[in-house]
């Protein structure tokens, strides 16, 4: 091959992963993760993530100790199923309103291609002031739904705290 079409041909690829790369730069649905330590298990498809993780997908946040990203076709679309485990890991979700969505739990699962988010153990959600604990807590991001589950300890049980609504603030924001 001479080297004018080698040349040609290696830069016709290069515009082509610097594309790709763009638009995975720009795609709200990428899941970028950082940590201190990374391995893959190819066979299985599973990615372990340890030491300071960070996940980043769109306005969502998770911080953990440990992280496992199972990559299989079963999970849908996106393919993707996150589990944290920490003391706690921590997911935190920028809400439309702006006020931040805080979960914290032993274990956080997040399936991407659902947008399903499952905490368990010692499990607590909060979002301005209103805060709910629990053995374990769903959340399906779609339909803004949270269900939680008691302990099957006795004495166990879902625990929710309602902040009072200032009446004078509530009248300010609705003024132009």
């Amino acid at each position: 091959m001479s080297n004018k079409l080698s040349a040609t041909l290696l830069f016709a690829c290069s515009l082509g992963l610097l594309s790709q790369a763009a638009a995975a730069n720009t795609s709200p649905e990428q899941v970028i993760i950082s940590s201190g330590k990374q391995q893959a298990q190819l066979q299985t498809n599973i990615g372990v993530f340890e030491d300071n993780v960070e996940i980043i997908h769109g306005k969502r946040k998770i911080t953990a100790d440990r992280l496992e990203v199972h990559r299989r076709e079963e999970l849908g679309e996106n393919k993707q199923l996150l589990v944290a485990t920490g003391n706690p890991a921590i997911f935190q979700e920028q809400q439309a309103d702006g006020s931040i969505l805080k979960a914290s739990a032993k274990e956080v699962r997040y399936d991407v291609a659902n947008r399903m988010l499952t905490i368990k153990g010692s499990a607590e959600i909060s979002q301005a002031g209103q805060k709910i604990s629990a053995q374990e807590i769903l959340y399906d991001m779609d339909k803004q739904l949270i269900s939680a589950q008691r302990s099957d300890q006795e004495g166990k049980r879902v625990r929710t705290v309602l902040l009072p609504v200032d009446d004078k603030t509530e009248s300010n924001k609705e003024q132009p």
